[in-house]
């Protein structure tokens, strides 16, 4: 599986990204670089976090600064809308999952604090989705939606890539009953990235080096590793992730499955100028 993360500076804000794609500019902010205090500091971007509204209008201003333009904030909702951001008129913060853009300097953001943050783009750099995946938005088809609505704004398209930005990893991403059989209709591939606690035997569902000791009915699911999947069989044949856990690194990202009350960091792509 390949793991692609590189750590740059734009500006003062440290941020995670991916390989360089023609035509295309990405990235993900880190917890570093605003002027939050605990438990948001410092760069929370989320408006519905608790936060000092004051703060984060400040650290918005900030990320804005490194993009081409004021981003489309999204209202998510844990869901498998996609919203197009060249459309006429729609509301200021729509409520969906994913945007989509063919406007070079159309900037799309993604706001998460434990889901998936996942780029996508073709080739060419003409066509560009981003879409927040968390396990219900992930199994409610939230990726393929996204590549769909690509797909009908750009035909020709072609040499489809994604990254998977920083997330909540395998060791840290504990869930039950419900999230198993969410997956279970995407058959054995998917159900071979849960693994089993102790003490309940599912033959072929286990991961040598990732059971812990932990509730029955309770399982390690892998997020990535399901993300990668469903986009390679959307068409996309070496989608790359990240690698980076933000349960496990609290000193650079905000994770809620850790602290509950915290920031949000966000994913910023646009189309440069072809």
């Amino acid at each position: 599986m390949e793991f692609i993360s590189v750590e740059k500076r734009i500006g003062d804000l440290p941020v995670v990204t991916g390989a360089d794609w023609p035509g295309v500019r990405y990235f993900c902010t880190t917890r570093a670089g605003g002027v939050g205090t605990a438990p948001h500091d410092t760069l929370n971007l989320g408006l519905r976090a608790n936060d000092r509204p004051e703060a984060v209008a400040e650290n918005r201003r900030r990320v804005c600064a490194a993009a081409p333009g004021e981003p489309l904030w999204l209202r998510q909702v844990h869901g498998a809308d996609v919203v197009d951001a060249d459309a006429p008129c729609g509301p200021v913060e729509p409520p969906a999952d994913a945007s989509v853009t063919i406007q070079p300097g159309r900037v799309l953001a993604i706001m998460v604090a434990d889901c998936l943050p996942v780029v996508i783009s073709d080739a060419h750099g003409s066509v560009l989705g981003v879409a927040h995946a968390g396990w219900r938005g992930l199994a409610g088809g939230v990726l393929e939606n996204t590549l769909r609505a690509m797909q009908a704004k750009q035909p020709a398209a072609q040499g489809w890539r994604a990254w998977v930005g920083p997330g909540i990893g395998p060791a840290a991403f504990e869930v039950g009953e419900d999230v198993l059989q969410a997956f279970a209709p995407d058959g054995p591939e998917a159900l071979a990235l849960f693994v089993p606690r102790p003490g309940l035997p599912q033959p072929g569902l286990t991961r040598p080096g990732l059971t812990r000791p932990g509730l029955p009915g309770k399982w390690l699911a892998d997020l990535p590793a399901l993300a990668r999947l469903r986009l390679q069989r959307a068409g996309i044949a070496q989608p790359a992730l990240s690698g980076l856990c933000t349960v496990g690194d609290p000193d650079r990202f905000f994770s809620y499955r850790r602290d509950r009350i915290t920031g949000r960091m966000a994913l910023l792509a646009w189309l440069g100028t072809r």
